[in-house]
């Protein structure tokens, strides 16, 4: 049998693979977490450093933020489609060369203060992150074994949160006050993460010989037009796949939201300095880095769709409402008030990773068209940060920044009752699909 078309359950187990990461693709997982370090570096500083770019037309930072995500979330959708099409290898060095180029357009256009040179460059800067990260997602979910879907997708979640934002505001947080703080140092950041979004793209383009990642991973005779469209056609077959990606799409919207109006609340009404703010940020996520992989092992274990209800919709629900209500409850700039509102964003953190096993129950929806699952699932994550950003445009002249957080509480309420359409099984006799071998015989280097 040819080494390409030969099964990895076929192969000794490593200690990678037991711990739920295909050895087989195990440096794409640190190539994606520094890949989103760098991505993340500007995610807590950059509404009020564009606001300060913007100076009388900073009214503009919420719509240039929701446009962004308008591009991340079509960028989410072409993430799995494209790696369909083309394998998932050729569209992360497309996300890279995306990111990389809008990200000097960006910088340049700040410094012009012009709103609509920012807002395009902002936009299709948007693109580049999803098509590098969701498109290693697909290639996860060609390599490892069913009965480890809802770890692996854990493990993958560990290196993006652990990017985004949690390395990332690290980063800044380091990086600002070393290049003379305030607005030239958030620049001078922002400079730096195109290195770390290089250094992680080398990572994975380099360092994952696994072949599917080479292969269109479509079946042999579908159209591009087809296979494009694929995501939107499974919806329309299986509407619990319409369900999965609304329960995905509100996930992590409250987490981008916050990213907009926490900055301004944190510093500037409650008195606690920009980078206490960052460092709260970097606590927060890395406890949900810790439970990303906790969270897919209890899926696995205990109910991918019971443990997304009750741990991720109704638990970040309540963490939401904690981060908000503890730090007004507590002394304005104290220290031990700030170390409470740290203790309430951590409880979010940790449950908002009981939503890690839906990227097991989308393919688990639909077997036969795993990959057009996929690409809605990568389509909703993305498209998260539209929404969140879309909430705090719509809610926060109505209704203030409560009424933003009472409209993210609202969204989880209506994720708690779609799940319940949600159960799928969880026989663990299925297995990764192997690649055919027509198609390892034209595997692309």
């Amino acid at each position: 049998m040819n080494k390409l078309t030969t099964s990895v359950q076929d192969l000794p187990e490593t200690r990678f693979d037991r711990l739920g990461i295909p050895d087989s693709i195990k440096w794409g997982f640190l190539a994606v977490l520094i890949f989103m370090t760098g991505n993340g570096v500007e995610s807590n500083f950059i509404a009020p450093h564009l606001s300060e770019a913007l100076g009388s037309e900073a009214y503009l930072v919420p719509t240039i933020i929701t446009m962004y995500g308008v591009a991340v979330t079509i960028g989410s959708y072409l993430s799995g489609a494209l790696a369909d099409l083309w394998g998932p290898r050729r569209v992360m060095l497309l996300g890279f060369l995306v990111w990389v180029v809008f990200e000097v357009l960006f910088i340049l256009a700040i410094a012009t203060g012009s709103p609509l040179a920012i807002m395009a460059t902002y936009f299709f800067r948007g693109f580049g992150y999803p098509l590098f990260a969701f498109s290693f997602l697909v290639w996860i979910n060609s390599v490892v074994p069913y009965r480890r879907n809802g770890t692996a997708v854990g493990w993958f979640y560990v290196m993006f949160t652990g990017g985004l934002p949690t390395l990332g505001s690290l980063v800044a947080l380091i990086a600002i006050p070393a290049f003379g703080g305030g607005y030239l140092g958030e620049t001078a950041a922002m400079w730096i993460s195109m290195a770390l979004v290089l250094t992680g793209f080398l990572i994975g383009f380099f360092g994952v010989k696994e072949p599917r990642g080479r292969m269109r991973l479509a079946p042999e005779g579908e159209s591009a037009s087809a296979v494009l469209f694929s995501g939107l056609r499974v919806m329309v077959k299986e509407p619990r796949v319409a369900v999965g990606f609304v329960v995905r799409l509100i996930n992590t919207a409250p987490q981008y939201g916050m990213f907009i109006i926490l900055p301004g609340v944190m510093v500037t009404d409650l008195g606690w300095s920009q980078g206490q703010w960052l460092m709260m940020t970097v606590i927060v996520y890395a406890s949900n880095i810790a439970f990303n992989a906790v969270f897919g092992a209890i899926g696995d274990a205990w109910g991918w769709q019971r443990t997304v209800r009750w741990f991720g919709v109704a638990g970040s629900a309540l963490g939401l409402l904690a981060w908000w209500y503890v730090p007004h409850l507590v002394e304005p700039g104290s220290t031990w008030g700030y170390w409470l509102s740290v203790l309430a964003g951590v409880t979010f953190g940790i449950l908002l990773a009981g939503f890690v096993p839906m990227g097991a129950i989308m393919p688990a929806l639909t077997p036969d068209h795993k990959g057009a699952a996929m690409a809605m699932y990568t389509t909703a994550a993305g498209g998260a940060a539209f929404l969140g950003s879309a909430v705090v445009a719509i809610m926060l002249p109505l209704a203030g920044n409560i009424g933003v957080v009472w409209a993210f509480v609202a969204l989880y309420g209506l994720a708690f009752f779609l799940m319940r359409f949600l159960a799928v099984s969880q026989d663990h006799s299925h297995r990764a699909p192997e690649p055919a071998p027509h198609a390892a015989e034209k595997s692309t280097p």
